[in-house]
């Protein structure tokens, strides 16, 4: 079965790379548990081809995105969880990190969620804004690894879309990534609110181009 992040990219010649799919996946329906969001921010990790991959080594934890793409890799880190989508090649071992959304639907159980985390009111384009918000306003757990994103059966799906007219896309340097820093592999839809500000990680290794 042809992947669904592949299919939203126009087909040529050459399998599309993970920045290409990641670019790809903005103004996506994302939904989980009952909260549905748009997506405005999203990185690319490509694998065995970037050092900032967790699949730059392949281990029992990264095992997932050498298997079929449109499964979703979760991993908890600083004690909340990031939520990837496991894409086709053109190596093995793509994966993209989703670090934002708007929540199109479910807002109050959205609002729920995040609340029960941290006290006082929080703004509604501050619910699914940075990658642990993300998960928390979705209800997304370990639990959900290995979901198939494809499967209306299941309480995580991703339906494809595309940004709005007019809206534009832009990259930049992924968030603290110490490796592989410069690349501009971080795509979000430019003036969104729900867009994560930029932080440099302060150990950054320079690529030798």
């Amino acid at each position: 079965m042809e992947s669904l992040v592949f299919a939203m990219i126009q087909e040529s010649s050459a399998r599309p790379s993970a920045a290409e799919q990641a670019r790809s996946l903005l103004g996506s329906h994302l939904t989980g548990h009952g909260v549905t969001i748009r997506l405005t921010e999203v990185e690319a990790y490509a694998g065995p081809d970037d050092p900032a991959s967790h699949a730059f080594t392949r281990t029992a934890r990264s095992e997932i995105m050498y298997g079929p793409p449109d499964r979703l890799y979760v991993y908890r880190i600083h004690g909340h969880h990031c939520a990837n989508v496991v894409v086709a090649g053109p190596g093995p071992a793509a994966a993209i990190l989703l670090r934002a959304g708007v929540v199109v639907d479910g807002t109050e159980l959205a609002r729920f969620r995040r609340v029960a985390t941290r006290t006082g009111a929080i703004p509604d384009d501050r619910l699914a804004s940075g990658p642990g918000n993300l998960c928390r306003a979705l209800g997304i757990t370990m639990a959900d690894l290995d979901t198939d994103l494809t499967d209306a059966s299941t309480p995580v799906t991703l339906e494809s879309g595309a940004p709005h007219p007019g809206e534009r896309v832009v990259a930049g340097p992924r968030v603290g990534v110490r490796r592989a820093a410069d690349r501009q592999w971080r795509f979000w839809i430019d003036g969104d609110p729900t867009v994560s500000a930029y932080r440099r990680h302060p150990r950054r290794v320079r690529e030798p181009f």
